[in-house]
């Protein structure tokens, strides 16, 4: 997949070899103050996982075909803004969370924006570019879940398309995590 810019950032699929990269990025993202209701790992657990868990991740993304694919945003400066994963799920299986799937469908996680880099249309051409790899791997639509508090990403999501589906998920029966479906679909 080839490269897109947007204002002063290019959009890219991240290379294998990035992996310490993307690490990084992605602690980060875990001291985030959302955090805690925006992505499903600690930064604590994130700090225990051996380089080759990010190794791994990076060599899988890199990979063609793979199942998912991490975007990032690169600043003019080369420092990586923010990123996006999106995974791509098969229609007649179960999901993550063990609830079936019905289409073939990309579905978006670790989304991040680095803060002082919000504001910029970053989360959108990040999406943009995710959209564009699911639609070419033959997915009919493209789904993320986000947390019912975190009205920040919903705001962004909805401005990058994405409109609540009306499906929730309830993620931790103890803790009461509820999480709204978005979907962003396309005629077929």
């Amino acid at each position: 997949m080839s490269a897109t810019t947007s204002g002063d950032y290019v959009v890219r699929a991240i290379r294998g070899d990035e992996w310490e990269a993307a690490k990084r990025l992605r602690l980060v993202a875990l001291r985030d103050p959302m955090a805690g209701i925006a992505f499903l790992e600690t930064y604590e657990d994130a700090l225990t996982r051996p380089d080759s868990f990010y190794q791994e991740r990076a060599a899988r993304s890199a990979d063609e075909p793979s199942g998912a694919r991490q975007f990032i945003a690169e600043a003019s400066d080369g420092e990586w803004a923010g990123t996006v994963t999106v995974l791509i799920e098969e229609a007649g299986t179960k999901d993550w969370a063990g609830f079936p799937v019905e289409w073939r469908q990309g579905h978006v996680v670790g989304v991040f924006v680095r803060p002082e880099h919000r504001g910029s249309g970053l989360v959108k051409a990040l999406f943009d570019a995710g959209v564009a790899w699911a639609r070419e791997e033959g997915a009919e639509r493209v789904r993320l879940l986000v947390h019912e508090d975190n009205a920040r990403a919903q705001g962004a999501y909805r401005k990058a398309g994405f409109v609540p589906s009306g499906v929730t998920v309830q993620l931790d029966a103890d803790e009461g995590k509820t999480e709204f479906e978005f979907v962003l679909e396309w005629p077929s």
